[in-house]
C-alpha cells in the first residue's frame, strides 16, 4: 500500500544527520534556520553552554513581512548585525535540513553582505 512522504520527517532526518557533525562553539557560533510557511526564523546558537546569543524573525518586520525572499534578506541582516556587534563574526551555518535554495540561500547571502564569514 502507498505511503504518503512526510516532508517534515524527512527534513528533520537531515537535519540530524547534518547536526551530528556540526557544533557551535562560544568562538565560532551555529548560525541556525527554521523556516515554516508563513516566516523565516534564525538564531546564533552556542550548543556547549546551549545558549541562544541572538535571534531574528520575519515577524520583526512590517516592510518585509512574511516567509519570501524579501523576509529572508532583512532576517539575515538584521542577524548579521546582531551577532557582529556581540563580537560573532565568524558563524557554523546550519540549513536546518533544508536546500540551499530560495530563502535560506537569501538569508545567507544577506548575512555574508552584513558581515558573517562562514
Amino acid at each position: 500500500m502507498f505511503k504518503p512522504v512526510n516532508k517534515n520527517k524527512q527534513r528533520q532526518k537531515r537535519h540530524r544527520r547534518i547536526r551530528f557533525i556540526m557544533k557551535g562553539t562560544p568562538e565560532r557560533p551555529r548560525l541556525n534556520v527554521f523556516r515554516s510557511n508563513k516566516q523565516i526564523y534564525a538564531q546564533l546558537i552556542d550548543d556547549v553552554n546551549g545558549v541562544t546569543l541572538a535571534q531574528a524573525n520575519s515577524n520583526e518586520f512590517k516592510e518585509a513581512k512574511g516567509s519570501n525572499i524579501l523576509g529572508a534578506k532583512a532576517v539575515g541582516e538584521a542577524i548579521a548585525k546582531r551577532a557582529v556587534e556581540k563580537g560573532h563574526k565568524i558563524v557554523v551555518f546550519d540549513r536546518g535540513g533544508y536546500l540551499y535554495h530560495g530563502r535560506v540561500k537569501a538569508l545567507a547571502d544577506a548575512a555574508r553582505a552584513n558581515g558573517l564569514k562562514f
